[in-house]
């Protein structure tokens, strides 16, 4: 019954935004994240952060910590990807939502959700090329990080950037970012950050905003 009071849901959703035409949103300015694969420990308090800052149950991560190692002795490495929403320029996830529950804001470029509107349909969660959508069972509901937006707006940084122990996370106005012109220590001063990283999607799908300083073996060939 539940699951039929769900398909109801979506199709009633498809009717009313059938005919909304979207137009991408070009942010004043948009922000982004900064990840270090280098110096980054893979300790997880940014995950444990994010999880206690959105009161997540068991299952659900909106930042996530990916460990790679390879290679063979004595040519062996490891290294650390972090990621979570990367609030990209051309959002597959905002089209896809059949009740506009997923929207851009204008000022600082953060994709958000409105959980009021969300049905759980999941269709956001399809989209992404980056696995950001999370689906939480409790409240069938699809979730993600919205870069602490209440944080910034009042001056401060994301959970996850102030848990870093080593400061190998951090957020900046990416076109800034790209360019190693933000102050970070997560780029050193002659460092040159990096849009992908081996096994990252194809970063042209949606332009996320997020650069890498990479660890030589995750170079994108």
């Amino acid at each position: 019954m539940a699951e039929q009071k769900d398909k109801a849901a979506v199709k009633e959703a498809i009717k009313r935004r059938k005919k909304v035409v979207y137009t991408p949103v070009v942010p004043k300015m948009q922000l982004g994240f900064v990840h270090n694969n280098v110096d980054c420990i893979g300790c997880r308090a940014c995950e444990i952060a994010c999880k206690d800052k959105n009161g997540l149950p068991a299952g659900p991560r909106f930042r996530r910590v990916l460990y790679v190692e390879g290679g063979t002795y004595p040519d062996v490495y490891a290294y650390k990807v972090n990621l979570s929403c990367n609030h990209c320029a051309q959002p597959a996830c905002l089209p896809a939502c059949p009740t506009g529950a997923i929207w851009k804001r204008e000022d600082n470029g953060i994709v958000d959700i409105d959980s009021t509107l969300c049905i759980g349909c999941r269709r956001c969660e399809a989209t992404c090329p980056y696995g950001a959508p999370q689906f939480i069972p409790e409240l069938n509901i699809v979730s993600k990080c919205n870069l602490c937006v209440d944080e910034i707006e009042a001056g401060r940084k994301p959970y996850c950037v102030m848990a870093c122990m080593m400061r190998t996370l951090d957020i900046g106005p990416i076109d800034l970012l790209r360019e190693n012109k933000h102050p970070t220590k997560a780029i050193g001063p002659a460092e040159t950050p990096v849009r992908a990283v081996r096994n990252f999607a194809n970063p042209e799908l949606t332009d996320p905003s997020i650069v890498f300083v990479p660890h030589s073996k995750a170079q994108v060939e």
